[in-house]
């Protein structure tokens, strides 16, 4: 017979403080979701209300270096400046390590509960590594369906010597082998600017890597849950993995001018693509050109479900403002510079609300 989690404190020690995660529940046998994840009605996910979205099938980078070169850049300028999310193939990295990616990640979360909240904070034997569940739990009125590892990226040698042995050395290829289309994106969209930015700042807006791995166990009551909910990345550019299952959600925001109302779309997964999206860093740069898109994830009640993403951030001494070229020619700056150790401090220091972590750098 499954425990009783109807306790919320009881609950809350089990899952966070003891390391059990979401998985140590689905693991005990629970029929039902208990009462701590269940989230208000506002924020639930109802998978068959969706739009669709014209320019979601997945951009060839390899086109880039071909007669199409102009039509690419057109496709991840207009991406970006509507959605702030797009998918690419051709992107450098090896579909076989894509699939080595997932294995790891299922293998990974497969351990025992003890093993992986040897990574817990307060205990991690490293900073680089974090074992986790939910966003922030002990803010969060209703916590997220996820359980998660993160680990950041300092230099090869220690990844390879703090990270998880069952994933450590597919995480570094796969930082390794996207870094020259991070840096490619990126030189695309600060081009279409006007804007030419040298290798060392350019490297400083991407200075601090994350690898995460994500699980969503199968769900009981997937209407009643989010795997996460609403955010947008706080970071320059987000790179993503999804598996087959799907479940991304991705807010279209209400056009005007074209009389299009606010709908939510799905982000379809695609065998051998990435996803990538626009983080609030870019948008506050842009001067507001570029849209780092508020999303979501949806949980399912047949399967397990991984994503693998990585977040390219600002080293947490950089400056982040609009650019001077840009607020010189749209005659202001919606946003002030803000060191980026304080947005994300900002960031981290509350739960998720759709992009309202924006207003933390906003001038009005």
């Amino acid at each position: 017979m499954a425990p009783s989690f109807d306790d919320s404190i009881s609950l809350f020690d089990f899952v966070v403080h003891k390391g059990n995660g979401v998985k140590g529940l689905v693991d005990s046998g629970i029929e039902k979701v208990p009462e701590r994840y269940i989230q208000p009605s506002s924020e639930r996910i109802d998978k068959l209300v969706l739009g669709s979205y014209e320019h979601s099938s997945p951009i060839d980078l390899s086109k880039l270096d071909g007669p199409d070169h102009d039509q690419v850049v057109k496709a991840i300028v207009k991406a970006s400046e509507t959605l702030g999310f797009f998918q690419v193939v051709n992107h450098g990295v090896p579909v076989d390590l894509l699939e080595s990616l997932k294995e790891a990640a299922h293998k990974f979360f497969a351990q025992p509960p003890k093993t992986k909240a040897a990574y817990l904070k307060g205990v991690s034997p490293s900073s680089l590594v974090k074992y986790g569940t939910s966003f922030a739990p002990d803010k969060e009125k209703a916590l997220e369906w996820k359980d998660y590892v993160s680990m950041v990226y300092t230099t090869d040698a220690e990844a390879l010597e703090h990270w998880p042995k069952e994933c450590k050395e597919v995480a570094l290829d796969y930082l390794k082998s996207s870094t020259r289309m991070v840096t490619r994106l990126l030189e695309i969209l600060f081009g279409n600017l006007g804007v030419k930015l040298d290798d060392s700042k350019l490297e400083s807006l991407t200075g601090l890597k994350m690898v995460n791995m994500n699980f969503y166990p199968a769900c009981p009551n997937p209407e009643l849950t989010v795997g996460v909910g609403r955010h947008s990345d706080m970071g320059t550019l987000t790179l993503l993995l999804q598996d087959g299952i799907g479940g991304l959600h991705v807010k279209l925001e209400e056009d005007v001018l074209s009389g299009k109302k606010e709908e939510w779309i799905e982000i379809p997964p695609c065998p051998g693509a990435l996803v990538i999206n626009v983080g609030d860093a870019l948008q506050i740069l842009s001067n507001g050109r570029y849209k780092s898109a508020e999303h979501r994830v949806r949980t399912t009640n047949n399967q397990s479900r991984v994503s693998v993403p990585i977040f390219t951030v600002p080293r947490p001494t950089e400056k982040i403002g609009p650019l001077p070229q840009l607020v010189e020619r749209d005659g202001e700056a919606r946003y002030r510079e803000v060191s980026f150790e304080e947005y994300m401090n900002n960031f981290f220091g509350k739960a998720h609300e759709g992009k309202k972590s924006l207003d933390f750098a906003k001038t009005n």
